[in-house]
């Protein structure tokens, strides 16, 4: 370990944010105890909501169904069909700007804005399959009543709206009175589905969806008896998808400069484990974390005054630095190509990616021995991943798959394998409309 490094690690550990200090084994326990109290109903931070959708069924082949993926981002709309051999077809697809996005708005707006967009399709199908990327709380009739908006959305009086019912209102009131069905899934979910679509012919032990990109989540298989919140219906024997909202995970080790991080963002001390690990926020944290390292004399004088002076920074920024340190690009400019500094600064993003990694990998772990699923390396889980922190950062992927050997190969004797599926969301949100309509 070089001086530089060693200067930098001290530095992350004496505001609580060395990764080395999270023991992943720990860490799982207590994620799966959040799991547990969860299913039960008793208070986590967990929602663990069960999606109702079964996904045993084979496929109709030959029928339409629009799809909507409502994103961090991106609102995106298309129609999809499937063939005999379960191969799908997206067509009339559109991308639009994800409302809320670009100010704040009303929920009635927002309901508007939506069925403004699904106009073009509107008379394709009767089914609509859309896959909802926000804390939402799924009912037997597979409508959804939204917890929150995360992400930076802002949507006034959008709590406890529904958002299935709301979208067909607006979808009438634009004059579309045809009889509309709406199957209301998340992104994890949808990548789930969409994942196991995508490998039709290969023996796992089961499934997750992960979502590492702008936001965060979990999707996996549980054993219905085990959903005890649903009181009688927990009978029923088989499977359920369970959306685990792990974005909102409260119980990961955190220092001060995420408490500081997170009372300047626009749901202080909601979906915290989100924050120190997901794109949305990425920029955000660093950004506080280069700023207090300015401060205490980190960085050489001049290096200091230019990181104070940035009112902002994108994970996009971040990774145009980690690939071109001397390069065009906003932290690179900071350093004026002083070497000490380009490393100091090199270090302390590396640190929160290797935690951000760890968090990662406890995460999945605590799924697999939740379910005690990935014990047979010929037959392991299936994880599909989706999201742009997984598939862009030039850090983030190295480092899981390092801990995914090391901590889940090694330590715990579990298995899995990463799998990336084609628009995942769409065709998932597809196969759930189809499905559970």
């Amino acid at each position: 370990m070089t001086i530089i490094q060693e200067k930098a690690g001290k530095f992350l550990a004496a505001h609580g944010m060395a990764a080395e200090a999270v023991n992943l084994r720990e860490n799982a326990d207590v994620f799966i105890g959040e799991m547990e109290r969860g299913l039960k109903g008793e208070e986590s931070s967990l929602f663990m909501i069960p999606t109702y959708i079964s996904i045993d069924k084979q496929i109709p082949a030959g029928e339409r169904i629009i799809v909507v993926d409502a994103g961090g981002t991106n609102f995106r709309v298309a129609t999809v069909v499937f063939d005999e051999k379960g191969n799908a077809s997206i067509d009339d697809f559109n991308n639009y700007p994800m409302p809320g996005t670009q100010g704040e708005i009303t929920i009635e707006e927002f309901f508007d804005t939506a069925a403004e967009y699904l106009e073009p399709v509107i008379d394709k199908s009767d089914k609509i399959g859309f896959c909802f990327s926000y804390p939402t709380e799924i009912y037997p009739n597979r409508d959804g009543r939204l917890i929150r908006f995360v992400k930076e959305v802002k949507v006034k009086g959008s709590e406890g709206a529904f958002i299935g019912k709301g979208l067909l209102e607006a979808v009438k009131a634009r004059g579309h009175q045809e009889k509309k069905s709406i199957v209301l899934v998340n992104d994890a979910v949808t990548t789930l589905i969409g994942g196991k679509a995508a490998c039709p012919d290969r023996q796992f032990d089961s499934y997750i969806g992960f979502i590492w990109g702008t936001g965060t989540n979990t999707c996996y298989m549980e054993q219905t008896r085990r959903i005890t919140k649903l009181g009688s219906a927990a009978d029923i024997d088989g499977t359920m998808l369970i959306n685990v909202e792990s974005g909102g995970y409260a119980k990961a080790p955190r220092g001060d400069l995420d408490a500081g991080f997170d009372a300047t963002t626009v749901n202080p001390g909601g979906y915290m484990f989100e924050k120190m690990i997901s794109g949305a926020y990425q920029g955000g944290m660093v950004r506080t974390v280069l700023v207090q390292a300015a401060k205490e004399g980190l960085f050489t004088a001049e290096t200091g005054k230019r990181i104070a002076a940035l009112e902002s920074l994108s994970s996009k920024e971040i990774d145009d630095f980690l690939f071109r340190p001397y390069g065009e690009n906003a932290l690179a400019h900071c350093c004026g190509g002083v070497e000490e500094d380009c490393q100091t600064l090199y270090y302390l993003i590396d640190g929160l990616m290797e935690r951000a990694a760890r968090f990662v990998a406890f995460n999945l772990a605590a799924v697999m021995l939740k379910t005690g699923k990935g014990a047979n390396p010929c037959r392991p889980v299936c994880v599909t991943m989706d999201g742009s922190t997984y598939y862009k950062s030039k850090l983030c992927k190295d480092k899981l798959s390092a801990y995914t050997k090391s901590f889940l190969n090694e330590e715990l004797g579990l298995y899995c394998e990463f799998i990336k599926a084609e628009n995942p969301n769409l065709i998932g949100a597809a196969i759930a409309g189809l499905l559970n309509a």
